[in-house]
C-alpha cells in the first residue's frame, strides 16, 4: 500500500445509518462531509439492491465533491458500479484474496471482529485496512463480541495496516480507542442521531487534528 494510500486511511470513518429516503441520507452525509469527515462507509442492511445502488451512487458523488474516500459495506459490485474508492468486507462477504484480484486498484477494508489473528490474514489477502470491534457496547449491534482495546495495537503489529475501532464509538470513549492504537475511528449513531451532525462530525475530527499520525498510539 503506497504511502499516499495509507495516509488517507486515519481520522473518523462515518458509517451510515440505514434509510430508505435517500435524499435524507444524502443531506446528513453532506454535512458530515461538511464536518471535516474524510471517509465515509455507505452501509445499507434490508436495502433492495436497486435502491441501495441509488442511494450509493447519491453519496459516491458527494464523496467526489468533498474530496473523502467512499467505501461501500459489503458489496463489492455496487461499489465499483457507482465509482467508490472500496469495499468493507465481513465474514460473509468473501475474502479479501477474491475482491483484490477482481479491483485491483480498490481499497479493501476487512472486519477481524475481536480477533486480532484475523488482520494477519486479512494483510496476506490484500487487505488496506482492517477492523476490531466491537471495542464498546455498541446499539447498532447489541450482542457484538466485545473486542478489548489493546486488540487494536495488536491488530496493527500482526498486520502492518491501519486499523479502524468500531461499536459504540461516542465522544466520551473515543479518544481511549485512539491512544490505544487505533487509526480510524468508526461511527455510527453518535454522529446520524446527534441534533446538528456537521457539528458533531467536527467534535470527532478535532480529536485527529491536534495530533500527527501515530503520536497517539501505545506501542505493543
Amino acid at each position: 500500500m503506497s504511502a499516499a494510500r495509507r495516509g488517507a486511511l486515519r481520522g473518523l470513518y462515518a458509517i451510515t445509518p440505514a434509510r430508505d429516503d435517500g435524499a435524507r441520507l444524502e443531506s446528513e452525509v453532506r454535512a458530515c462531509l461538511a464536518g471535516g469527515a474524510r471517509i465515509i462507509q455507505y452501509r445499507f442492511k434490508d436495502l433492495g439492491a436497486a435502491l441501495a445502488r441509488e442511494q450509493a451512487g447519491r453519496l459516491a458523488r458527494a464523496c467526489r465533491e468533498h474530496g473523502a474516500l467512499f467505501i461501500v459495506n459489503d458489496s463489492l459490485e455496487i461499489a465499483r458500479a457507482v465509482g467508490a474508492d472500496g469495499v468493507h468486507l465481513g465474514r460473509e462477504d468473501g475474502d479479501a484474496r477474491a475482491a483484490r484480484r477482481a479491483w485491483p486498484e480498490g481499497i479493501i477494508g476487512v472486519s477481524c471482529y475481536a480477533d486480532a489473528s484475523l488482520a494477519r490474514d486479512a494483510a496476506a489477502g490484500g487487505a488496506d485496512y482492517v477492523g476490531i470491534g466491537s471495542v464498546f457496547a455498541s446499539p447498532t449491534k447489541p450482542s457484538a463480541v466485545r473486542a478489548p482495546l489493546a486488540l487494536l495495537a495488536q491488530a496493527r503489529a500482526i498486520s502492518g495496516l491501519p486499523v479502524a475501532a468500531i461499536g459504540g464509538i461516542t465522544l466520551a470513549n473515543a479518544r481511549s480507542a485512539i491512544e490505544a492504537g487505533a487509526d480510524m475511528i468508526a461511527v455510527i449513531s453518535a454522529i446520524f442521531d446527534a441534533p446538528d451532525i456537521e457539528a458533531a462530525t467536527r467534535e470527532f475530527t478535532s480529536l485527529f487534528e491536534a495530533q500527527p499520525a501515530g503520536a497517539l498510539h501505545v506501542r505493543p
